[in-house]
């Protein structure tokens, strides 16, 4: 989502997504674009400020968030579960959660801090979601993105200095790449599968993707956790320039945001920190622009409480160069600028 490895990826991706969606614009000017690529904060801002079709970012973290919270803190299944979520994707926040009406915070609270009080002891078990559960001790909420990715998101968490919070804290540092060899795996199983003629499932998954279309051609609403611009000032404490993860209606009307109003000021300064990165990122991709490459670096930040900025430069020279991206930073003619924000 952020730090170098997604500045890069974003420097990589958002260019081809904002060419799929010019290409929207001059065959199909009224489609929705739903993005599911990563950076999500990143890719869905470069579509919506950089092109003139309709989009929206989805991700599977919101609807997930709150019963495997549950299920973490070893709390039974809720019988009328309702949640409240708001912030950015990878760090939304769960605001509210309730049974019934009755807040099941209080409880929360006090099974996660007892869990990594115990769990922090030299040669205890350690559960999963460490980083999490701290976090929520320190900043009073929930997050929604996994302890692993969240860690690399934060200064916190994983230290050349102390290296020792990796083991207490139980944090995967090669789950990502572990994940993706598995994901090749089942991928190769399945082209082999389709290719002896066998048959798809069309079962439905908590993914959005359906549940929207069902929404838009029935006009039947459905309520997703979408990722839009915050021009219409739904998060009233970020920036209405970056992209939101909030509750949205999906209708005929398309997909609506609905208004939160202030984060909680801890919650809205550290999703601030992922925020500055983001929209410096794509400084660089609308602007072809080498030096707000440094810049987004420098802001990281993990990348920042950890390098010097002579060390930040040389590690983005070393990688735009990696990725043979020179000539990208040294053609004349800018892509579009951002429709709304060039002022």
């Amino acid at each position: 989502t952020i730090g170098i490895g997604g500045l890069f990826r974003t420097l990589r991706t958002a260019p081809v997504v904002m060419a799929f969606g010019q290409d929207m614009e001059q065959v199909c000017p009224d489609a929705w674009f739903l993005n599911y690529t990563n950076p999500m904060c990143a890719v869905t801002g470069a579509l919506l400020r950089g092109t003139g079709i309709l989009g929206v970012g989805l991700c599977h973290s919101v609807q997930v968030c709150a019963p495997r919270l549950l299920e973490y803190v070893g709390m039974p299944p809720a019988r009328d579960l309702q949640w409240k979520i708001a912030g950015i994707n990878h760090q939304a926040w769960l605001l509210e959660i309730t049974d019934g009406g009755k807040d099941l915070y209080p409880e929360i609270r006090r099974r996660a801090a007892r869990i990594v009080r115990e769990a922090r002891k030299k040669g205890a078990d350690k559960p999963r979601d460490m980083v999490r559960l701290e976090l929520m001790r320190h900043f009073g909420y929930y997050i929604t993105e996994s302890s692993e990715h969240s860690s690399e998101y934060m200064p916190y968490w994983i230290k050349s200095n102390y290296p020792e919070l990796i083991e207490e804290f139980n944090i995967p540092l090669d789950e990502y790449p572990r994940r993706c060899i598995r994901q090749i795996e089942r991928w190769k199983t399945q082209s082999k599968e389709l290719t002896g003629n066998a048959k798809l499932s069309h079962t439905r998954t908590h993914e959005y993707g359906s549940y929207i279309m069902e929404a838009m051609e029935t006009d039947i609403p459905y309520r997703i956790g979408g990722n839009i611009l915050n021009d219409g000032n739904y998060i009233t404490n970020l920036p209405h320039n970056c992209v939101v993860e909030i509750a949205c209606l999906v209708d005929r009307n398309g997909v609506q945001g609905t208004f939160v109003g202030d984060l909680p000021e801890q919650c809205a300064g550290l999703n601030r920190t992922n925020i500055s990165t983001q929209l410096v990122t794509l400084d660089a991709v609308f602007k072809r622009n080498r030096d707000a490459v440094y810049q987004a670096a420098m802001l990281d930040p993990h990348t920042s409480a950890e390098l010097s900025i002579d060390d930040i430069r040389k590690m983005c020279d070393e990688m735009i160069a990696a990725h043979e991206m020179g000539s990208f930073f040294k053609k004349g003619k800018a892509f579009r600028m951002p429709r709304m924000w060039n002022a």
